[in-house]
């Protein structure tokens, strides 16, 4: 499940950036501003490219770790309180893997330029 804020709440914010300043004011301040906000619709674009399929994703592997299929909120709520009361953990088959696919998927949304991930994703597609 990817994490806050969606692009439903950054998309509109960006907009009111562009229409009230960048318009207005060319300050140094505001074009840094700018390009946090083209940094914003691109994790934007990318979430509505990559977040359905990788929570579907999510959801199937979860399935299977904890017996019972539900929505992936319900779902990652959970594992959590599996983890918690101990009825889980990272030995239980699937576990790793689990996080590892997610923690992956999340940086594909958020962060794909991160050196890490990158290496990371190489190392898997050797």
């Amino acid at each position: 499940m990817q994490d806050e804020p969606r692009a439903t709440e950054i998309l509109p914010a960006v907009a009111q950036f562009l229409r009230d300043t960048v318009t207005t004011d060319h300050s140094a301040h505001t074009l840094f501003q700018a390009r946090v906000a083209a940094n914003a619709v691109d994790l934007a674009a990318r979430e509505a490219e990559l977040a359905p399929g990788l929570n579907e994703e999510e959801r199937v592997r979860l399935m299977h770790i904890l017996g019972h299929d539900g929505d992936l909120q319900t779902q990652n709520r959970a594992l959590a309180d599996a983890l918690l009361e101990g009825r889980l953990s990272l030995s239980t088959p699937g576990m790793k893997a689990h996080l590892w696919a997610t923690s992956m998927g999340k940086l594909a949304v958020d962060q794909p330029g991160y050196a890490s991930y990158r290496r990371a994703l190489k190392a898997s597609q050797s």
